[in-house]
């Protein structure tokens, strides 16, 4: 049975002794990694702060191990937990390997003197975020997404059992984000340190994650594990999408597509939709998808993204109805295209799509078709 390491035991959060988030019961296992997501404002920094001291708390309890952790010194606090935070530091002076270097601080004496094996843990902890060229340079002097990599090294280097962020891939480009988060999985799966954090980027939120805290209203909205949470509805009530849509198996947030009556008809299967159908999408056109078995790739974006889309069973052979419904679109719309189908025993009968657009001039090449509307034809 995995080690319970931290309970939230009905913790009500909030500022100046009002609650803005009320009776929050959560236990977190050793070396999870944790990720609170929701819309700004929803109080998920004000939940990390809580946790790691930063706000009195307003009702309930933060137990470690047991512990109360309102009961631990400081120092026991800074050895235990490493946190990063949004708030920008602004430190006099100090170059990035000074930074870092105050991780060590809850291990060292009064004087706060490295010895050469705390000198190694921060170039150590430098050097796994790939900092080590930036130790000499001032610290107000880098980039923010810079600053991160300092900030989440001296959280390293701090030796935690527990490391809290907020926001920690704010600023950071894509290669970055993915090396941090990698650097944080390491950490969590190798080492067994907890990982509790905030992202905004639910798709990452998703993928790295063993359970997710969904921020919402005066009460947790839903805990669960990825699996659990990343489901279309539940994302859209979560955030209150209105204006596009939440796809779970590509973990993206989809743009509406165009609607209306289709004028284009694409023939697509198996992943060959996906591009054109973007394509589509970004002209403002709308368009019908076929014919598509429900377990298709396809399927899952164009379900999303078309007018219509015309389906069949998985691994059925084209029915008569969905054969109909498809011709009729391709006689009804003005440009059919072929995105480039592989046809098999099971799809044969897309043959006879093929040659009804061929018979009536409207088939085109998706790619060729693109790229007249790119030059502005407009025939369709």
């Amino acid at each position: 049975m995995a080690e319970k390491q931290i309970q939230l035991d009905h913790l009500s959060v909030g500022y100046d002794g009002q609650a803005i988030i009320r009776d929050i019961c959560i236990d977190i296992q050793k070396g999870e990694i944790v990720t609170l997501i929701g819309p700004n404002g929803a109080g998920k920094s004000t939940i990390l702060k809580s946790i790691t001291r930063q706000l009195s708390l307003i009702g309930g309890a933060v137990y470690f191990n047991g512990k109360d952790i309102r009961r631990f010194s400081h120092r026991q606090a800074a050895s235990k937990l490493a946190v990063v935070l949004t708030e920008r530091m602004k430190p006099e002076l100090m170059t990035c390997y000074d930074v870092v270097a105050t991780g060590r601080y809850p291990y060292t004496g009064r004087f706060g003197t490295l010895t050469q094996a705390d000198e190694n843990k921060v170039l150590a902890a430098m050097k796994a975020v790939h900092a080590q060229d930036i130790g000499l340079r001032d610290f107000a002097a880098i980039s923010d997404g810079q600053r991160q990599r300092v900030l989440l090294a001296r959280a390293i280097c701090q030796e935690p059992e527990v490391m809290v962020l907020d926001e920690p891939t704010s600023f950071l480009d894509v290669k970055h984000k993915l090396e941090l988060l990698s650097i944080l999985r390491g950490m969590a799966k190798k080492n067994g340190i907890t990982v509790i954090m905030s992202l905004h980027e639910i798709d990452l939120a998703e993928k790295i994650s063993d359970k997710i805290i969904c921020v919402k209203g005066e009460t947790i909205f839903r805990c669960g594990t990825p699996e659990e949470i990343f489901g279309e509805g539940l994302i859209r009530d979560l955030y209150g999408i209105d204006n596009g849509f939440f796809d779970p198996l590509f973990g993206s947030v989809e743009l509406p597509g165009a609607m209306g009556e289709p004028e284009v008809f694409v023939l697509s299967a198996c992943g060959t939709g996906i591009p054109v159908y973007r394509a589509l999408q970004k002209r403002n056109i709308p368009f019908a998808a076929g014919i598509l078995y429900t377990n298709d790739i396809d399927y899952s974006l164009a379900r999303l993204l078309a007018a219509c889309a015309v389906t069949e069973e998985p691994f059925a052979d084209i029915s008569d109805e969905a054969y109909e419904k498809a011709l009729r679109l391709v006689q009804r719309c003005g440009a059919v295209l072929d995105a480039g189908v592989k046809q098999g025993v099971c799809n044969q009968r897309m043959q006879g799509l093929f040659a009804e657009a061929r018979g009536l001039g409207k088939l085109y090449r998706a790619k060729d078709f693109i790229a007249l509307q790119k030059e502005g034809f407009d025939g369709v």
